[in-house]
C-alpha cells in the first residue's frame, strides 16, 4: 500500500493516526471487543430459537413453529459481521453491532406468541424503516443533538453500571434470590451471601488479573484479563468438573463451556435469511401490530442513541460542541441493523454496549469494527472454539469498563438540583431495570417537567417535548392495550 508522508492509505481513510491510535491498537481493541461479544451467537438462539418443538419450554409462535437454534446461531453470526464491519467502514466509529437483547425477549415473550415468527420478524423489519426514515430526514440526527449535555453525561455513566450489572449476573456473582417474594431484597451476593461456584470464584480471580493490569496500564489488559482468565477456567474445569448450568446445577458455568471442543468448525446453515413477510397486520388486530411497532421504534431509537452517547463520550470522540461526529452516518448504519435483523430473523441489530471494552483497550476508529466483524463472520464457521470462552471469563472485562465509564458523572453539576435528579434518575433506572431505554425515558420525563414548573421551559429543546410525550405513551402501553380492549 502507498506511503504518503509516513501514512498508508489504511491510516488515512480510518483517520487512525488523526485520533491518536495506531493500527496495534485498533485491532486489538477490535479483539476484545468481539471477546465480550460473542456471547451473543450463543445465547440469542437460546432466546428466539430452540432445539425442538416438543421441548417445555420452547418458544413457539401462534402456529407451534419454532426458529431452530443452529440457524438463528448462524445468522445471528452473520448480521452482526456484516453490520459491525458496515458501521466501522462508513462511519469510521469503533461502535460493534449485533442483536439487541431487550428486542429479541420481547419478540420471543410477547410478539411471536400472537403471531408466526416471519410476521414478527416483519414488524421488526418495519422498525427498522421507519427508523431509516426518522434518519434521513434528519430528525433522529436532531434528536441526538437535543439531548442536554449533562444528560449525555449521565447516559454513559448509566450504561457504566448497566453493563457492570451485566458482568456480575452473567458470572452469578449477583443472583436473583428464589423466595424474592418473601423478602424485601430481589438479589443477592452468589447463593446464599457466598460465591458458592467454582465458575463465579474464576470471574472474581478474573476481575482482580484485569484490574490490576488496567491499574499498572499494561498494554492489551482486558484481552489478556480474559485470555488468562480462560485458561485458569478451562485447568479448573478438568480438575473439578463443575459442568454447563441448568435447572439442576446452578453451580456450573453460565454460558460457554472452558473445556477443549468435540470439534472446531462446521458450516453455516443461513436457511432463515429472508423468511418474513408483513402478515402481522392480518393475524393480530392493527391496533395491536402499531403499538408493538411503536413500542420497537423507541427502544430501538433511544437505546442506539444512548449508547453511542456514552461510547463517543468513553472514546472521546465527541466535539467540542458535545455532539458526535458523522452522526447521521452511524444512526443510518444503525437503522440498517434493525432491517437486516428483520431480513434474516435474527431480531433487530443495534449498536452493542460491549464496544466500550474495545474502546477501553485503545479502539478509536471503525478499523477496530472491521477486526470485530471478521471475527464474527469467522464465528459462523467455529462455533463450537468461540464457545470455549465462558461468560465467567469475559465478564470480568464489562465491570472494570463500568468502572471506566463512571467517571462521566464528574460532568454533572449535582448542586443544581434540576440537572440533578434527571441524570441521577437515568443513571439509576438503567441497572435497576435492565434497559437503556427506560433509563433514558425516566431522565427526558423528569427533565423537561422539572425545567417547565421552574421558569426554565424555554431552556428545553422543542424536540423533548414531542419525546417526552411519546416516553409517556412507550411507558403506558399495557394500559393503553387494556383499555382499548
Amino acid at each position: 500500500m502507498a506511503v504518503q508522508g509516513g501514512r498508508t492509505g489504511l491510516d488515512r481513510f480510518f483517520k487512525i493516526t488523526e485520533r491518536g491510535s495506531t493500527v496495534g491498537r485498533e485491532v486489538r481493541g477490535g479483539l476484545v471487543t468481539f471477546v465480550t461479544m460473542a456471547y451473543i451467537v450463543v445465547l440469542n438462539p437460546l432466546i428466539i430459537g430452540s432445539f425442538s418443538a416438543q421441548d417445555a419450554g420452547a418458544h413457539k409462535d401462534l402456529f407451534g413453529n419454532i426458529l431452530p437454534v443452529p440457524q438463528v446461531a448462524a445468522v445471528t453470526a452473520l448480521i452482526a459481521g456484516v453490520m459491525t464491519i458496515l458501521m466501522g467502514v462508513v462511519a469510521n466509529y469503533p461502535f460493534a453491532m449485533a442483536t439487541g437483547l431487550g428486542i429479541n425477549s420481547l419478540i420471543a415473550v410477547s410478539v411471536a406468541p400472537q403471531m408466526s415468527w416471519p410476521a414478527a420478524m416483519g414488524l421488526v423489519l418495519l422498525n427498522g424503516l421507519i427508523i431509516l426514515v426518522l434518519v434521513l430526514t434528519g430528525i433522529r440526527t436532531m434528536v441526538f443533538r437535543a439531548v442536554p449535555p449533562a444528560l449525555k453525561a449521565a447516559i454513559a455513566v448509566g450504561i457504566g453500571l448497566f453493563i457492570t450489572l451485566i458482568g456480575l449476573v452473567d458470572a452469578g456473582f449477583v443472583r436473583r434470590i428464589p423466595d424474592a417474594a418473601n423478602t424485601t431484597v430481589p438479589v443477592g451476593l452468589g447463593i446464599g451471601g457466598s460465591i458458592a461456584s467454582w465458575p463465579t470464584l474464576v470471574f472474581v480471580v478474573g476481575l482482580l488479573i484485569t484490574g490490576v493490569l488496567v491499574a499498572r496500564r499494561v498494554r492489551g489488559a482486558i484481552l489478556i484479563g480474559v485470555l488468562v482468565t480462560t485458561v485458569i477456567a478451562i485447568i479448573l474445569e478438568a480438575l473439578v468438573n463443575a459442568g454447563p448450568a441448568g435447572g439442576t446445577n446452578p453451580k456450573g458455568w453460565n454460558l460457554g463451556y472452558p473445556a477443549l471442543p468435540d470439534r472446531i468448525a462446521g458450516w453455516p446453515d443461513l436457511s432463515l435469511l429472508g423468511q418474513v413477510n408483513f402478515d402481522a397486520w392480518v393475524q393480530v388486530p392493527a391496533i395491536t401490530a402499531a403499538l408493538i411497532v411503536f413500542t420497537l421504534i423507541l427502544t430501538d431509537f433511544f437505546d442506539t442513541i444512548g449508547t453511542m452517547t456514552g461510547l463517543g463520550k468513553e472514546a472521546g470522540l465527541l466535539g467540542r460542541d458535545g455532539e458526535l461526529p458523522n452522526t447521521g452516518k452511524a444512526l443510518f448504519v444503525d437503522s440498517l441493523g434493525a432491517v437486516a435483523g428483520g431480513a434474516g430473523s435474527s431480531s433487530s441489530n443495534t449498536v452493542f454496549v460491549e464496544s466500550a471494552s474495545g474502546i477501553a483497550e485503545g479502539a478509536r476508529t471503525g478499523l477496530a469494527n472491521v477486526v470485530t466483524g471478521l471475527l464474527f463472520l469467522g464465528a459462523m464457521f467455529f462455533t463450537p472454539l468461540y464457545e470455549v470462552i465462558p461468560v465467567e471469563a469475559a465478564a470480568p472485562a464489562l465491570v472494570v469498563v463500568g468502572a471506566l465509564m463512571i467517571s462521566q458523572v464528574r460532568e454533572i453539576d449535582f448542586t443544581d438540583f434540576k440537572i440533578a435528579l434527571p441524570a441521577f434518575l437515568t443513571i439509576v433506572v438503567m441497572p435497576f431495570t435492565y434497559s437503556i431505554t427506560n433509563g433514558i425515558g425516566v431522565g427526558f420525563i423528569s427533565y423537561v417537567v422539572i425545567q417547565a414548573v421552574t421558569g426554565g421551559a424555554r431552556k428545553v429543546h422543542p424536540l423533548l417535548w414531542g419525546i417526552a410525550v411519546a416516553f409517556v405513551a412507550y411507558f403506558a402501553v399495557g394500559p393503553i392495550q387494556d383499555a382499548i380492549g
